[in-house]
């Protein structure tokens, strides 16, 4: 890959350790892309959706970590719907091997399992 890719990555707070994974990943130096964190770490207080969006505008496409959570998670919801205005490149990551739970958000979107040629092949196309 030529270029450093900034992708924004949106998950339920409940999904936040499968985050961590997916940044732990993108450090490993065998790693076929490269990860710049542009998740907000303090979610809904006044601005949230300002920085958000701001970010979501900066960010080359966007990952979705997808799981039962998604569906109930107001502010995973919101960045979702907020790519899509900004017309951001999106797709959806399993963030779990035994959860295939398709939220109505992701509807029209392809969602993938979670590997390393997946992701690569995402980035690439950004």
């Amino acid at each position: 890959m030529a270029d450093k890719k900034i992708v924004f990555v949106a998950f339920a707070i409940e999904d936040v350790r499968q985050r961590d994974l997916l940044k732990g990943q993108s450090l490993n130096t065998d790693s076929p892309f490269e990860y710049v964190d542009m998740s907000v770490k303090e979610p809904y207080d006044e601005d949230w959706k300002e920085r958000v969006r701001t970010r979501i505008k900066r960010s080359d496409g966007v990952i979705a970590l997808v799981s039962k959570n998604t569906q109930n998670s107001s502010g995973e919801k919101w960045e979702i719907k907020c790519a899509k205005e900004e017309g951001k490149k999106l797709i959806g990551l399993w963030a779990y091997s035994d959860d295939r739970t398709k939220p109505v958000v992701m509807q029209g979107y392809r969602i993938i399992v979670w590997t390393w040629d997946g992701i690569a092949e995402f980035i690439d196309s950004l």
